[in-house]
């Protein structure tokens, strides 16, 4: 009979640990998707990303420029010397938690006006278009000298004026 109870008693202390395991368990399943949450990917669009269905909408030699502003909108920029060359630039990037956001899609549209304000040429440029450019980590010597730490923090001794007067010099 004391092994009955004994067994029992054992019995007893497993279904008593059950719960505490699942409990644990179910928090450390919740931690860990909360934690993975976050390194969930970003896509952001930034510019005009324009659709295909937008420049199918568009043709050659009869379009206007306000038929491409109902269509396109307003251009994210117009060429610096000809105002009848209107640029549309968007991108599609993905950032993961902290690291470097990376391009996904980019597309650069180009329209082109004649003088009578009617679309004479369309052109496209993608991410497969674009170049590497090499940047230069120089920088420009500028006239003068570095101060160091110390000439910095001792540079003022000396030039405290006490009396509260003002000099007719700007330095």
């Amino acid at each position: 009979m004391d092994q009955e109870r004994a067994g029992r008693t054992g019995d007893n202390r497993g279904a008593a640990a059950r719960p505490h395991r699942l409990w644990t368990g179910a928090c450390l399943a919740v931690a860990l998707a909360v934690g993975l949450g976050g390194c969930g990917g970003d896509i952001r669009t930034r510019g005009h990303l324009v659709e295909d269905r937008n420049l199918a909408e568009l043709t050659v030699g009869q379009s206007t420029a306000e038929d491409v502003l109902q269509t396109l909108g307003t251009p994210s920029t117009v060429a610096p010397f000809d105002d009848h060359t209107w640029y549309y630039i968007g991108q599609r990037e993905e950032q993961t938690a902290f690291f470097r956001p990376e391009v996904l899609e980019r597309r650069v549209v180009m329209v082109r006006f004649d003088e009578a304000g009617v679309l004479s040429e369309m052109g496209e440029r993608t991410l497969d278009d674009a170049e590497d450019v090499a940047l230069v980590n120089r920088e420009t010597p500028s006239l003068g000298r570095e101060m160091g730490f110390l000439e910095q923090m001792l540079g003022n001794i000396g030039r405290f004026n006490p009396s509260g007067e003002t000099s007719d010099s700007p330095f």
